[in-house]
């Protein structure tokens, strides 16, 4: 193993990825919505920083490369795994969630039989965007949770008579609840439709590597 500045920022967003359920044990919401959604951006934010410092640096090393896509889909899994509870298990999400946790699953079983040939399946553009954008979605996503649980804790102990005419603009609104139901809303729905296309990505590159093992898994059939 080499120890370096960018391999070091890749173990600690590996480190960081459980941290990210964690902060719901330890942590009433929206706390811990608020250092969950710190330490996940926090955390994805290394995985450019370190591959930028490494080819910088020319510290590009084999345990990197090897820790680097582990470190981020323990990220992507953990943190999909929580919001996936917090939303009630919405379909919008579990479905593409579902998707994504397929498609790693399969690949890490893809990679691991091939064993020494493994190395065909090389990292992608494709695949990489695919990361960005499952990244993206969970952030926002988590902004959603924050935004949900600041109007419930807004609302506590009011009556549905007085919130309702609060919502609809009869009535004064010194909370800012229509705030904060509107950006739970409108993040919900982003978060939503860049996890989708973060699904549809996993899909495409998913089947990509599976193309390029087909010969090799024929061959071992054959065999």
């Amino acid at each position: 193993m080499t120890w370096n500045i960018p391999n070091i920022l890749t173990l600690l967003r590996l480190l960081a990825a459980p941290g990210v359920a964690v902060m719901f044990l330890y942590f009433q919401r929206p706390w811990a919505d608020w250092f969950a959604l710190i330490l996940f951006v926090t955390a994805a934010l290394t995985d450019w920083i370190d591959g930028y410092l490494a080819r910088a640096w020319k510290q590009e090393s084999k345990f990197g490369a090897m820790l680097d896509p582990i470190a981020d889909k323990a990220m992507v899994i953990i943190a999909l795994l929580v919001i996936t509870g917090f939303s009630g298990m919405n379909p919008w999400v579990l479905l593409p969630s579902t998707l994504i946790l397929f498609r790693e699953v399969f690949v890490s079983g893809l990679r691991e039989f091939l064993g020494d040939t493994a190395g065909l399946l090389k990292v992608t553009n494709l695949a990489k965007w695919k990361t960005t954008a499952q990244m993206t979605a969970i952030a926002v996503l988590f902004a959603t949770g924050l935004f949900e649980h600041e109007f419930l804790d807004r609302t506590s102990g009011m009556d549905n008579e007085t919130l309702d005419a609060i919502m609809s603009g009869a009535a004064e609104d010194p909370l800012g609840l229509t705030w904060f139901a509107g950006a739970a809303e409108i993040t919900f729905n982003i978060g939503a439709v860049l996890l989708w296309a973060a699904a549809l990505l996993t899909l495409i590159t998913g089947w990509d590597y599976l193309r390029k093992a087909m010969p090799f898994l024929r061959e071992e059939a054959n065999q």
